[in-house]
């Protein structure tokens, strides 16, 4: 049997994504972390993380943060920009729990229910944590690419211009 659709297979149930990109750091880490999606039982409430479609046909897992009569207020944790408009009809699942390297942590952990009420209760706090963390990781990579020319003579993302004599060599 072929599930056609995402959508389809989330209805089954524990369905396990694997997220890219940076809107969920640091609870999902790009490339690291999957996640078990479950289908959404009545209404959702803050604090939860659904799986929806956004206006540009995406497939998007981001925190509510506010729960309205029409909708959601929504926000990844890795990002500040909040989404208006999002309502159950754009919603087709939601996160139950996620692995961490080989640790299954479920939304029930008190470690992870703490980071979760920290982290959207002190929203104030999030822009410039997330810009702090940022600078710092572009200062390491700068540090490592002096390094690097420092260490070979070159940038370790420079392309080689080989002569017809190199090859010969």
């Amino acid at each position: 049997m072929q599930i056609e659709r995402i959508e389809d297979a989330i209805q089954k149930g524990n369905f396990v994504i694997h997220p890219h990109g940076v809107s969920q750091w640091p609870m999902i880490r790009n490339g690291v972390d999957s996640v078990v999606v479950n289908p959404v039982n009545g209404r959702l409430k803050k604090y939860d993380l659904p799986v929806y479609i956004d206006n540009k046909g995406r497939y998007v897992v981001h925190r509510i943060i506010d729960v309205t009569d029409t909708g959601y207020v929504i926000c990844g944790d890795g990002v500040y920009e909040i989404e208006y408009d999002i309502t159950d009809k754009n919603i087709i699942g939601v996160v139950t729990g996620f692995f961490r390297k080989e640790k299954y942590i479920t939304v029930d952990n008190n470690k992870y229910l703490r980071y979760v009420h920290f982290w959207v209760d002190n929203f104030y706090l999030r822009k410039p944590v997330i810009w702090t963390v940022r600078k710092i990781r572009r200062a390491k990579e700068h540090i490592k690419e002096c390094a690097y020319r420092i260490i070979h003579g070159k940038g370790k993302w420079e392309k080689v211009q080989k002569t017809p004599t190199d090859c010969q060599k």
